[in-house]
């Protein structure tokens, strides 16, 4: 019996009980002992965070053959349903960077950390661990989504850590666009507007212009704002100016403008989508999954063994099973999954859980020894520094947020590149006032509180100025490994070793530089602060914020980015890679990886854009389907796919499943039937596969009857059954045993000529091929003839014609007496139909 909906001492688990199913439901669906029509779980998704929501979602909405069955394993619970900035004032938060060995010490090793976060390896590295929730971390991250740029995805196989060619060009052809409109982050930042951004972005455009900005790409080197990319038509300059919450373009050139919009904040944050549906506003991936959840639980009707995405959650993966060749089973805490033949893992962890996933599973695989190496993560440096207001032309009164990017490329002394990227925020406020994110992704939902900030007024402005910039690859410092300790499952923990080598301390000094010339840009010549954590420290004009505050003292552990990758890094030579351009290990036939551990580098962007685009790309690698192809001569009329030509006539339904039509009886106990709106042609050959699961299933095929709402019957089935022929499915003859009533008979009809042949057993198509010419009938059974037959009847059976076309169609057949509750689920495939 299903789990009923659980009530705690404040809530009621609406919806985690409507969103993820138990492990009992989930193996139970898979019970062939219970239900022969029972599938196994073809594609087992490890993790239910980020991307393996993304990747589980999108292969569920791609399946339109409904041939896969996804399985989501979550580690942790359901926590909140969208981004916790959606969440007005909920005050989830991130721990502290720490260890294990130091969460011991406190005895806090065995607890979750602000509800849901844990730390599953060792390391002399801080780290907050990893949110072990439905979403995970994509529920808490910051949301600037900047794409990576070519330079950042070298092809060359002569440098380090390439990128494979095919996958840059199918990221730069379709899955970037698609995934920036995912996100959230294709359009302009609607919600960011007024005096401080358009003057600080006009101060930054100025002094990149003017060459200020340390190694700052040149606006008009970079490619467009995703924004821009994103529109049908080219834009003009009144459409720019709107794009940049400018009244007019005033004497701005085209150019100018579309330079200014490279400065726009990339963020994952929707407000504006189509007439009549509202936005996501700041993504996570957790709407998706429960949009995805919700459709497979309303298609399936309440019937488990037909859902197509279950998502157990509190699962952990203890490991995987593997022959040597390919991932047999999954084990977890709960049990074991098996993989049938053709089924698929993808390991969808974070980076450091799924590499020690994978190091414990794959040993002995011939590139065993790369897995786990090639670590990186982001540099990142924060400089928060406070403005006089009257240092920026222009600024008056209540300044609100403001958000802007900075892109930079560092060349080394050897010609090779390293890349940075500038995220600015900025906020108004009162002298004392230290948040440059006062206003920045939140949600005000009362009007008292808002009328407070419309009517403050703002003498200082706070500039947050945060660089990020990428780690150079294959460093020996960096790697994950196992750890000789196991944790609570008996499985070895990872150790991850983690550390900037002198090419990153170069491109990290580049980056502050580049922070500070920012800062003089916006102080003008003029005093200003540098605010830390014990207060703030003045700079006097025209000096750098490095006369009162080391960089080194701006930089952040390299365990705090929640930008870990590279240890399972994707390539086309399985001699220095892990996986390959689809993401499939190379020694491994059936496992997956996902996430930022396939990224041969990084760049400087954080991880979610191309994440989630290669998400998207695995998905519909793994769920494409084929149209079914008929042999010359015939016409599909049912593609294993489509259903736009077909319509019930009466109760009950049918359901696309593994690219056939699957009948689901009404529970009223009437007769239904799904015809094809296709005109058949006068004379024909019928052909298709069927398939029963119990031995006494019941239906049939209809042949040459008029349109069933041509009738005025009630139940409109009825027309085929008065007005055609069936040609029947019942290998008991229900309810007398006579021929006329088994299977490949033309139902109920005295004169045929009958040969009767058994149909295979339960489980196993069998093929029936229906010749119609003048009035004689011919029925095959898997090659075999059953029966011959000639109407004699002028009032049915009439062959189509322009004014009285005919049709086809597949009968709903309710339990016969003695059957089980779910007798009658036979199904079709394959259908198509040749004039004669």
């Amino acid at each position: 019996m299903a789990l009923k909906t659980e009530r705690t001492t404040f809530s009621l688990d609406v919806i985690g009980r409507y969103m993820c199913n138990t492990w009992q439901e989930a193996m139970g669906s898979t019970d062939q002992a219970m239900r022969p029509d029972a599938r196994a779980f073809d594609v087992i998704v490890l993790g239910g965070g980020t991307f393996g929501a993304a990747v589980a979602q999108h292969l569920f909405n791609q399946d339109i053959s409904h041939t896969h069955r996804i399985l989501v394993l979550e580690g942790g619970p359901f926590l909140i349903p969208e981004h916790s900035q959606n969440l007005p004032v909920l005050g989830l938060g991130v721990p502290a960077p720490t260890s294990i060995a130091e969460l011991r010490a406190q005895g806090q090793d065995n607890q979750p950390r602000q509800e849901v976060w844990g730390l599953a390896w060792h390391s002399p590295v801080r780290f907050p661990g990893l949110a072990y929730c439905v979403g995970g971390r994509s529920v808490y991250w910051g949301g600037w989504s900047p794409q990576l740029l070519n330079s950042e995805m070298p092809t060359d196989a002569a440098q380090k850590s390439p990128w494979p060619q095919a996958v840059v060009d199918e990221l730069n052809n379709r899955y970037f666009a698609e995934s920036n409109e995912q996100i959230g982050s294709d359009v302009s930042n609607y919600y960011i507007f007024g005096t401080l951004q358009n003057g600080l972005r006009q101060l930054l455009s100025d002094g990149i212009g003017a060459g200020k900005v340390t190694d700052s790409i040149p606006l008009a080197n970079l490619p467009d704002h995703a924004g821009v990319r994103a529109l049908a038509q080219p834009p003009d300059t009144k459409q720019l100016a709107n794009m940049l919450g400018l009244d007019t373009p005033g004497s701005a050139q085209l150019q100018d403008l579309l330079n200014l919009m490279k400065l726009e904040a990339p963020l994952a944050v929707q407000v504006r989508t189509r007439s009549g549906l509202f936005p996501i506003n700041k993504f996570s991936t957790v709407p998706l999954l429960v949009k995805a959840s919700r459709s497979a639980e309303n298609e399936c009707a309440a019937d488990d063994v037909k859902k197509r995405l279950m998502v157990v959650d509190n699962c952990h993966v203890v490991g995987l099973r593997f022959d040597g060749a390919r991932v047999t089973a999954v084990d977890t805490n709960f049990g074991t999954v098996p993989v049938p033949t053709g089924g698929v893992v993808v390991l969808a962890m974070a980076t450091i859980e799924s590499t020690r996933l994978a190091l414990n599973a794959f040993r002995g695989t011939p590139n065993y020894i790369v897995m786990g190496k090639n670590l990186i993560a982001h540099l990142r440096s924060n400089l928060n520094i406070r403005i006089p207001i009257q240092n920026i032309a222009g600024l008056t009164g209540n300044l609100e947020q403001a958000a802007l990017f900075v892109k930079g490329r560092h060349q080394f002394a050897d010609g090779s590149l390293g890349h940075y990227h500038l995220q600015i925020t900025a906020a108004g406020g009162a002298k004392t006032a230290t948040d440059a994110e006062a206003e920045l992704f939140k949600k005000i939902p009362d009007i008292d509180q808002f009328n407070v900030l419309r009517l403050a007024s703002s003498q200082d402005v706070v500039i947050v100025i945060r660089g990020i910039g990428e780690m150079e690859t294959e460093n020996p410092a960096s790697s994950v490994r196992l750890d000789p300790e196991p944790d609570e499952f008996g499985v070895q923990r990872a150790f991850v070793s983690i550390a900037p080598n002198q090419r990153d301390l170069e491109l990290w000094g580049a980056m502050d530089q580049a922070a500070e010339d920012v800062a003089l840009l916006f102080a003008g010549g003029k005093p200003y602060e540098v605010l830390t954590g014990g207060g703030s420290l003045q700079v006097a004009a025209g000096q750098p914020a490095s006369t009162v505050q080391s960089p080194q003292n701006r930089r952040d552990g390299l365990g705090t980015t929640h930008h870990e990758a590279g240890t399972l890094r994707m390539g086309d030579d399985p001699t220095v890679s892990v996986t390959d351009p689809d993401c499939k290990f190379h020694e491994v036939a059936n496992a997956y990886a996902i996430g930022p551990a396939i990224l041969p580098r990084t760049g400087s962007p954080n991880p979610m854009l191309s994440g989630i685009a290669l998400a998207r790309r695995l998905a519909e690698h793994l769920g494409n389907p084929s149209p079914f192809v008929t042999e010359t001569g015939f016409t599909a009329l049912f593609d294993g796919i489509h259903l736009a030509n077909w319509r019930m006539a009466g109760p009950g339904r049918f359901i696309v499943v593994d690219g056939s039509l699957e009948a689901v009886p009404d529970p009223s106990g009437e007769l239904g039937m799904l015809w094809c709106t296709d005109t058949t042609p006068p004379d024909f050959v019928l052909k298709m596969e069927w398939l029963r699961w119990q031995q006494n299933d019941n239906s049939g095929v209809f042949v040459r009857f008029p349109d069933p709402t041509s009738k005025g019957y009630k139940n409109q089935a009825w027309v085929a059954i008065n007005f055609g022929f069936e040609i029947q499915i019942d290998e008991f003859g229900w309810p007398d045993q006579a021929g006329i009533h088994k299977t490949g008979a033309i139902y109920a009809q005295g004169n045929q000529n009958l040969s009767l042949q058994p149909a295979r057993a339960p489980g196993q198509w069998n093929e029936f091929e229906i010749r119609v010419q003048g009035q004689a009938y011919a029925v095959a059974l898997n090659g075999l003839q059953v029966t011959s037959f000639q109407n004699q009847d002028p009032s049915r059976g009439l062959a189509s014609t322009p004014l009285s076309p005919a049709y086809v169609g597949i009968q709903i057949h309710p339990p016969s007496p003695g059957e089980t509750a779910n007798a009658g689920r036979v199904a079709f495939r394959r259908i198509r139909i040749a004039k004669l």
